[in-house]
């Protein structure tokens, strides 16, 4: 992830400053605790005047003092652990509560960016930390299929509308499922409304949640990102040029809303053709039609997309207007 000085040191600030709040948290906990339970401090007390007297007899001589202290060790753990749990505290309450258990949040694993770095870089580059906020909202657990028709049916296959999104939203659950091990990209099309955005975020949250690197762009917001790669010679843009060709997922939104030309449809298909070649998954939704697809960005980059990607078609009402129409209406003035 291409940082300049600066970003870099806002990130390692945000580092320090939760480490320093997970400490205080301790503490507190610590604290809170003894005064509830004054036998755990008399066990903590134990614990550090038991190490000290253990270490006094191994350095004396005694053979037995590291066998013994481990015994009595066992023993006071086990005893804390069990009068925390039955007061209603989890047995590890005192530990920080790591917003990232793999690096403790330090950033770093073994001198190696953590994943939780390397995609906090990717949000303040892209500034796509009010993504985290929608993905609060817009996952599998909130998805609903109440906003989809049983009497609703696709004579192409036979199903309805709700049918139709159930077998997505199984296809979704094993692409994250399988993420790791199989290269899958997902093609969301069909009307306005029907939960292709929803269903792509429901994805990206269950990828970030288990340490991957997601980047989202509106269509129009990624073509941005390639003109200034090619035009912007004030700057170097090829930092974040090459992070789209490397993150685990690039999730492209709305395509076709963008002001399509030449350009654009040559950088869309050398952007699917490289990620594909890299093996690095991408989901792309958009309104338009498979023929307006070929239409617009040529049958090259159109029979990339057909032959490596899983293509979903939803249809049905508009989940927005439906939304709107249920909400109580405004009280008289």
């Amino acid at each position: 992830m291409a940082l300049s000085n600066t970003q870099y040191n806002i990130l390692l600030r945000r580092y320090e400053a939760k480490q320093l709040e997970n400490q205080h948290i301790v503490m507190e906990r610590i604290q809170s605790v003894y005064q509830e339970l004054p036998r755990l401090l008399e066990i903590d007390n134990t614990i550090s005047s038991l190490s000290v007297a253990q270490a006094k007899k191994l350095i004396g001589g005694d053979d037995t003092a590291l066998e013994e202290l481990h015994r009595q060790l066992t023993e006071l753990i086990h005893e804390k652990k069990l009068l925390l749990t039955s007061h209603g505290y989890p047995e590890h309450y005192f530990e920080p509560p790591y917003g990232c258990p793999d690096c403790q949040d330090t950033g770093y694993i073994d001198g190696q960016k953590c994943h939780c770095f390397q995609q906090a870089a990717i949000d303040l580059v892209y500034t796509q930390s009010n993504i985290r906020q929608i993905l609060n909202i817009e996952n599998f657990q909130n998805f609903s299929y109440d906003f989809y028709s049983v009497e609703q049916v696709n004579p192409a296959t036979g199903m309805s509308s709700r049918d139709t999104v159930k077998h997505a939203v199984h296809q979704c659950l094993d692409f994250v499922k399988t993420f790791d091990q199989e290269f899958h990209n997902l093609f969301f099309y069909g009307d306005t409304g029907i939960g292709k955005t929803y269903l792509s975020n429901c994805v990206a949250k269950e990828l970030l949640d288990s340490g991957h690197s997601v980047i989202y762009f509106s269509a129009s917001s990624l073509f941005h990102i390639f003109e200034k790669n090619v035009f912007d010679r004030e700057r170097d843009a090829s930092g974040d040029y090459q992070n789209i060709f490397e993150c685990d997922l690039l999730i492209i939104d709305d395509l076709g809303t963008e002001l399509s030309n030449t350009f654009t449809v040559s950088q869309l298909f050398l952007c699917l053709n490289e990620r594909i070649l890299r093996r690095k998954s991408t989901i792309i939704s958009t309104n338009l039609a498979l023929l307006q697809l070929a239409d617009l960005y040529s049958e090259r980059t159109f029979s990339r997309i057909s032959s490596n990607y899983t293509m979903i078609k939803l249809f049905g009402d508009d989940i927005r207007i439906q939304k709107k129409l249920k909400r109580p209406p405004c009280q008289g003035l």
